[in-house]
């Protein structure tokens, strides 16, 4: 079954995806594959920032790395609601806590290491926060499109009285 908004059908039993919908994927899958290119470049940076029960640095970017570049695939292949829903999550939490880490110290969480870095002149730090906030607008911009497609076809044909 066609996503409404996202789908269109081409002939019996072919669809193919609109072209903004195509364009947003594209856009949100480039921007996930940044973060996850500037977290794998970087996760070396931060080997051994952690320890004593704690996850490493350097593997919280590799985990980030790899949950990037899962979804921006999935993007891609499967453009669903739940995947725009998961692209804006990965996205927007990546970006949050970048933004997050530079200007509060929150100190270690649980196994999470203190991530507090009182600056944007780190390697790629603000080139990822940017391409994840860029990111996480294009995923929540397409489920929005989804979304509202799915609205007005269930609402069916408007009737002019």
């Amino acid at each position: 079954m066609a996503t409404p908004g996202l789908l269109r059908r081409t002939a019996p039993g072919r669809a193919r995806v609109a072209p903004v919908s195509r364009l947003l994927s594209v856009l949100t899958a480039a921007a996930l594959a940044v973060d996850a290119a500037v977290h794998l470049r970087d996760a070396g940076l931060y080997a051994g920032v952690g320890g004593g029960g704690q996850l490493g640095e350097d593997t919280l970017f590799r985990v980030e790395a790899a949950v990037a570049l899962v979804v921006a695939v999935a993007v891609l292949v499967r453009p669903r609601p739940v995947v725009w829903g998961l692209a804006v999550l990965v996205a927007g939490s990546a970006a949050g806590v970048a933004i997050l880490s530079t200007y509060v110290d929150l100190g270690r969480l649980g196994p999470i290491p203190d991530l507090y870095e009182p600056t944007w002149s780190l390697p790629g730090k603000a080139l990822s926060a940017g391409a994840e906030a860029f990111g996480a607008a294009t995923a929540a911009l397409a489920l929005g499109r989804v979304l509202a497609g799915r609205l007005r076809h269930r609402a069916g044909p408007r009737s002019r009285a």
